[in-house]
């Protein structure tokens, strides 16, 4: 009986260490028509992977794909920095870079909400968020010194009046609530945000406060914190906020150096010149040069 059991435990292990070997093989196999430029992590038991995606204007985006034990068999559970996600058609034969190809597409449908925000960051005085992300779909504006409108941007459809909240005091929350009430229907969608809103609020509204238009990114693109972790590993770097930027004026990403380093490390195309790394921007391929410390 004993001798019975070991034979059905050895061969239930030995399927299950052919299943992992052939997961294995597929998974890297998959991941190798993606791209592994595109990878940024990849579990320990594979099961988890998150791509950093680029879209034509070069903005970028982290794709996370859990796998389902049974993976292909089941679809995989998807994630964005995105407002809306996406129904991901699936079949037996699919592969992650199906997953891909989808994404993409959707993100290709949201290019005209994206463009929207990028117009009211640009035009107006938008005090909230400070550092807006992909999945945000609102902006708080400051209407004066002491009153403001959130308002909310459909994703789906984002030259359509938008949903607005007032902030500020009763008298001018009041003023302004029959403002917008009466005028809402001035909305025109071939014209663009800020004009809009001048035509709703029937005024000259206030522009971004000087120096603060165009702002350079100040989180890191590959860690997404403004500052290191204090860690005496890091030694001068400790503490330190970004210190490289892309110089393609289109893309002006900022990176924490330690960062920077580490990923052109990881890609295989970097090449290194005495104590100079030559790669790419993760952001928009461009080619970036990186000092770095010889120092051991």
């Amino acid at each position: 009986m004993d001798v019975s059991k070991k034979f059905t435990t050895d061969q239930s292990r030995c399927r299950e260490l052919a299943m992992s070997s052939s997961f294995c093989r597929r998974i890297y196999s998959e991941v190798e028509e993606v791209g592994w430029e595109h990878l940024l992590k990849l579990g320990e038991d594979l099961s988890f992977l998150s791509f950093r995606i680029l879209d034509n204007k070069g903005r970028a985006y982290i794709l996370e794909i859990t796998l389902d034990k049974t993976y292909p068999r089941y679809p995989p559970s998807v994630s964005a920095d995105v407002p809306c996600n996406f129904n991901l058609e699936w079949t037996s034969n699919s592969k992650l870079r199906d997953v891909v190809k989808q994404f993409h597409e959707h993100v290709y449908k949201l290019q005209d909400f994206w463009s929207t925000l990028d117009d009211i960051d640009r035009s107006l005085w938008v005090t909230d968020p400070k550092q807006s992300h992909h999945a945000m779909s609102y902006r708080q504006i400051k209407m004066g010194n002491d009153c403001s409108i959130i308002l909310s941007v459909n994703s789906g459809d984002p030259r359509s009046l938008p949903e607005c909240r007032f902030l500020g005091s009763d008298g001018k929350v009041n003023f302004l609530r029959e403002i917008w009430k009466r005028n809402c229907k001035k909305w025109a969608k071939e014209k663009s945000f800020p004009e809009n809103l001048a035509r709703v609020f029937d005024t000259h509204l206030l522009e971004p406060p000087h120096g603060e238009k165009n702002e350079e990114q100040v989180e890191c693109g590959i860690c997404y914190a403004q500052y290191l972790p204090i860690d005496d590993e890091l030694g001068a770097k400790s503490g330190s906020a970004t210190d490289h930027t892309c110089e393609n004026g289109n893309c002006n990403r900022a990176f924490h150096s330690v960062c920077l380093g580490d990923w052109l490390r990881s890609i295989t195309t970097t090449r290194q010149s005495f104590d100079v790394l030559f790669g790419n921007c993760p952001y928009c391929s461009d080619p970036i040069a990186l000092k770095i410390s010889t120092k051991k």
